[in-house]
């Protein structure tokens, strides 16, 4: 967590209306949001730590999801990630889990769903037990 003991989520997707309206949903639960845009704009940022936990949509431009993933693995920055995608593919799914990601949901799942699965997240981060 961060210094101030108030849960930070990381939220990366292209889509600047999902970004706002996460960090809205978020927000409204005492959740700590930052935005990016990109998944380079996620690794450039150096000023802040580690966030608790990562909502990672699976389809960005440049760099994707799974490969933001892959390189914070190689990097041993080990943050849960919960990945968010508008277009329900089973192959990422499975790829997504067989890379250990917390949970696989769909941009239209409801904030309830959303919020249970960053408490998961910040719940395994917490007690070291990542997948």
């Amino acid at each position: 967590m961060t210094g101030s003991n108030k849960i930070c989520v990381a939220v990366v997707d292209d889509d600047a209306s999902l970004c706002k309206a996460l960090a809205r949903l978020l927000s409204a639960a005492g959740i700590s949001p930052i935005a990016y845009h990109s998944a380079e704009e996620f690794l450039a940022d150096r000023e802040r730590p580690d966030p608790d936990c990562l909502i990672l949509d699976i389809q960005l431009g440049g760099m994707s999801g799974l490969e933001l993933q892959k390189s914070l693995s190689a990097l041993g920055r080990e943050i849960p990630i919960i990945f968010i995608t508008a277009h329900d593919e089973p192959e990422l799914a499975e790829q997504a889990e067989r890379f250990g990601c917390v949970a696989y949901l769909r941009k239209t799942d409801p904030g309830q769903t959303v919020l249970e699965a960053v408490r998961r997240a910040v719940g395994l981060a917490s007690a070291g037990r990542l997948p």
